[in-house]
């Protein structure tokens, strides 16, 4: 089993980037986090959501290259 996680700004994105991962890989959204950093006040997006996917290497890959394609449109 592999786990891979994307870091990205703004909710929508992540729940976007999860929806993206699952719909395309045989991967298991473990979780979506939020972290605020702690210059936050100072960003344009002050939430940061980490998305975790787990499966085999292969799927686990795809995923995360699909789903960090998807975050930056």
């Amino acid at each position: 089993m592999a786990l891979g996680m994307i870091e990205c700004y703004g909710f929508v994105t992540s729940v976007v980037v999860a929806d993206k991962g699952l719909k395309t890989a045989d991967v298991e959204l473990v979780a979506i986090d939020k972290n605020k950093p702690a210059n936050a006040d100072k960003v344009e997006v002050p939430l940061v959501m980490v998305v975790k996917f787990m499966g085999n290497a292969g799927a686990v890959e795809s995923a995360l290259e699909l789903g960090v394609a998807m975050a930056k449109e």
